[in-house]
């Protein structure tokens, strides 16, 4: 993983590949290690950066008056595609990521040339089921009774229910266990979940809400890629989105629950794949 000095404070990625760049956003509670499959197939082809963002399973803490709402996130994932000086980028966001890509297609960001939405929270779904609604209730904990509330899910039963990872992914296990080790084990980055989770709470929601009503403006091409059987992302609000974009597309993807890169990483990497290739030619 390499590392970048941003604003907020210190953001490690994953930069691979070569060819078309792709930007790969995660969510809540996740790192970039979501990708980590998309990305092998994909870097055969394609240049793919992956940041871990201050969302609560990063490593570093971030500066003590860093903005860890939502907005705040999107403006520190635009700096790190200035930074980076990365253009035409394929922006592509699951879960939490796709809400930081609809904030990123709000603001116009020019560097950005096509994104691909991935069961991602969307409209008034925010926080998003059992699992987002159980986190920020978790988040109005102080960090330390938080970090007292997230040990239980050490265990698997507990991670794999509906309240936590259960609805999120049907074969990600071992990733989320991963996901949790730093907010177990290292106070600031619980400060900075707690930060993160209470900012959400407040603005998550009207902040998706006004991006949603941008999208009818966003003339670049968009792919929309849902779980049939998301319980956690209603399958609804894909085809809305896909009928907001001027050139959305919609493909839904069966066996699979919210995070399809862990559940059908080949599948959204052919997608993906196709999508950029029929960029490039028209």
């Amino acid at each position: 993983m390499k590392e970048i000095e941003l604003s907020a404070g210190t953001i490690a990625y994953e930069d691979t590949g070569e060819g078309p760049t792709l930007v790969l956003l995660h969510g809540l509670m996740m790192d970039a290690s979501l990708w980590a499959d998309v990305i092998a197939d994909l870097s055969a082809d394609h240049r793919c950066v992956a940041p871990t963002l201050p969302l609560g399973a990063h490593r570093q803490a971030m500066q003590a008056d860093a903005d860890l709402s939502l907005t705040g996130i999107a403006r520190l994932a635009a700096e790190f595609l200035e930074r980076l000086d990365l253009h035409d980028v394929t922006l592509v966001g699951n879960d939490t990521g796709g809400a930081l890509v609809q904030l990123l297609m709000r603001d116009g960001d020019a560097r950005v040339g096509r994104v691909v939405l991935a069961s991602c929270d969307a409209f008034d779904n925010f926080p998003p089921g059992l699992t987002g609604k159980t986190l920020v209730l978790a988040g109005k904990l102080s960090p330390r009774m938080f970090g007292l509330f997230m040990q239980q899910m050490r265990i698997r039963m507990l991670r794999r229910s509906p309240l936590a990872f259960g609805w999120l992914t049907l074969r990600g296990d071992a990733a989320t266990a991963r996901w949790l080790r730093p907010v177990l084990t290292q106070p600031a980055i619980r400060r900075d979940a707690v930060r993160t989770l209470r900012a959400a709470a407040a603005g998550g929601a009207g902040s998706l809400l006004a991006a949603a009503e941008h999208l009818p403006g966003f003339d670049r091409r968009a792919l929309v890629v849902w779980a049939s059987g998301d319980r956690v992302m209603p399958p609804e609000h894909g085809r809305r989105l896909a009928g907001l974009l001027p050139r959305g597309e919609l493909v839904e993807v069966d066996d699979s629950y919210t995070l399809i890169p862990l559940d059908r990483p080949a599948r959204l990497a052919q997608l993906i794949r196709e999508f950029t290739r029929a960029s490039d030619a028209s």
